[in-house]
């Protein structure tokens, strides 16, 4: 199962898309240069540990103006 829930998680950011970009790219940042911002994360894996942060609000996205 995942954690946190995919339903939790959509009430963070605005579209599925957006959701797997942003932690996408905040799991390659933490593999590159191994930074969490979580003490005690659930999951052993990067992806997993970014959707985390993503939870607790501490990854903020801002859509690109057109």
């Amino acid at each position: 199962m995942l954690y946190p829930s995919i339903d939790v998680l959509m009430n963070k950011l605005d579209s599925k898309y957006t959701l797997v970009t942003v932690a996408a790219k905040r799991a390659r940042e933490m593999q590159e240069i191994n930074d969490e911002q979580i003490a005690k994360p659930v999951s052993h894996k990067f992806v997993g540990k970014a959707l985390e942060e993503i939870n607790e609000g501490l990854l903020n996205y801002q859509r690109a103006e057109k």
